[in-house]
């Protein structure tokens, strides 16, 4: 009878293969312990060889189907029929470079090689018939972004007609903060901010104005505690002041627009020792031209906002941490209902830092980053920094979000959710595991009904923020790092 055994050593996370052979087993017991059916043996050095893996005996010759568009083509005559016309004359295929597509072009085929994807010309544009998906294969290290100092966020936006940027968000004063521009596939300095102790920065428009706004934690030189609202001078090609804000201690900015309006929520993480304090909304006044108060909110020690829409309805969450006794509190959900947020749902939560939203197709999900689990009045766990962060999806007849999945994390700072073709996938800030802040953070790829399963490790040093870009060349992840003055490009494989 076949036995199951499971080796007590497990299999190592990394291995070298230099020089090295393999020993996979033999059918005679005299010469191996191994004896029976070898499965399911895939040897992929940092790849993701999960579709590579045969899950199945029964072996199927795979097909090309036939794109139900095309299932309703002419068919030819019977032999006793007359050919009303020629319609194969009518069918061309064009291979090389994308050819125009307009009403001359209606009906016919382009064949992409590159992309291996078969695409009919409706009269107006390209529609992919056939099309060959990108996997996310591997992540490979791209280019170390050396930085001022420890970076505790980055932000990576677009300037129409100017280019990419990333700004960091850097704790010493001098020299502050920085922004890069990508310049022949790489980040290279571009500007100099002088910041406070920055937090994060937040990109946004308001018509045809540009804007960047920096978090600052603490005060100036002259004890003045505030953040500021950068313009883009056209002229200058560069950040310019525009507005400062009374903030206190401030964590993170989030913009958004309600109705046509243009909102600026910050954080303000503490004032003094007192962590229980109001964080703001702020209404752009476009008479002024400057953001003005319009709501205030009790949070406690609060780390970050997350803007979202469900159909007409708008929300705005906030990730409470601390309230000067426990990291064991509410985080709450608010909803805007007749010009102002209202509570709509408090979750608990264990020194939350982050909230991210995302969809996968119809479902919404809102993933929590929980921090470690601290409670003055309470005997302190083993490790409080070894903890479940947790995702949560809206059940639209409940009107509420329920928990989904918990995912162990590791004093966990930042979600991040991005897709490759057909692929979902977070990538969670490990930051500390109660011992060392070399850490290795996680990419976990939507598997449906298994919900998010870890797909790849990587090794980070007291990892912050994550960000996702994608240029020409292809799709990055970007990472700062707060423990050290370097943050990494990862750029990602995909066959």
């Amino acid at each position: 009878l076949p036995v199951l055994r499971v080796v007590e050593t497990p299999f190592p996370a990394s291995l070298s293969v230099r020089r090295a052979s393999f020993y996979l087993g033999n059918r005679r017991r005299r010469k191996g312990v191994f004896t029976g059916l070898l499965r399911q043996l895939v040897l992929l050095p940092g790849a993701d060889a999960t579709p590579r893996i045969c899950t199945t005996m029964n072996f199927k010759v795979a097909t090309l189907s036939i794109p139900t568009v095309l299932q309703d083509a002419p068919m030819k005559p019977a032999s006793n029929e007359v050919l009303k016309y020629p319609y194969e004359t009518d069918t061309k295929v064009t291979l090389g470079s994308r050819p125009r597509c307009t009403k001359q072009e209606k009906a016919q085929f382009w064949f992409n090689a590159s992309r291996r994807g078969l695409y009919l010309c409706n009269g107006s544009a390209w529609v992919p018939m056939l099309e060959v998906k990108h996997r996310l294969d591997y992540v490979e290290e791209y280019q170390n972004l050396v930085t001022n100092s420890e970076t505790m966020g980055i932000e990576v936006f677009t300037i129409p007609k100017v280019g990419l940027f990333a700004a960091t968000a850097n704790r010493v004063t001098p020299p502050g903060s920085a922004v890069y521009k990508w310049t022949d596939g790489k980040f290279v300095p571009y500007q100099n901010i002088r910041t406070y102790q920055a937090q994060s920065w937040k990109y946004f428009t308001i018509g045809k104005k540009i804007f960047l706004a920096v978090a600052n934690f603490e005060q100036n030189e002259r004890g003045q505690e505030f953040s500021v609202i950068y313009k883009w001078s056209r002229r200058k090609a560069k950040f310019i002041m525009y507005q400062r804000i009374t903030t206190h201690s401030a964590r993170d900015w989030e913009a958004f627009v309600i109705e046509g309006e243009a909102f600026l929520a910050v954080v303000n993480h503490r004032e003094g020792n007192n962590h229980n304090i109001d964080s703001v909304i702020y209404r752009w006044n476009p008479r002024t031209g400057l953001f003005e108060t319009n709501q205030t909110i009790p949070t406690s020690g609060a780390y970050d906002w997350e803007f979202f829409t469900v159909g007409p309805y708008s929300f705005l969450a906030v990730a409470n941490t601390f309230n000067g006794t426990s990291t064991k509190i509410y985080s709450h959900i608010y909803i805007w209902l007749s010009g102002s947020f209202q509570l709509f749902q408090s979750i608990l939560t264990f020194g939350a830092a982050d909230w991210e939203v995302f969809h996968i197709g119809d479902r919404v999900f809102l993933a929590v980053a929980n921090s470690h689990s601290y409670d003055s009045g309470m005997p302190a766990p083993s490790n409080f920094y070894a903890i479940n962060s947790s995702i949560y999806e809206l059940n639209i007849t409940a009107q509420m979000f329920v928990k989904f999945q918990d995912l162990l994390t590791y004093s966990a700072l930042d979600w991040e959710f991005f897709s490759v073709g057909d692929d979902s996938f977070l990538v969670v800030a490990n930051s500390f595991d109660g011992f060392t802040f070399s850490v290795n953070s996680i990419i976990y790829r939507w598997q449906g009904y298994e919900g998010f399963v870890a797909a790849h490790h990587l090794p980070t040093v007291g990892c912050r923020d994550w960000e996702v870009f994608h240029t020409a060349e292809g799709s990055y992840l970007l990472y700062s790092s707060a423990k050290e003055p370097l943050s990494k490009v990862l750029k990602l494989k995909t066959t």
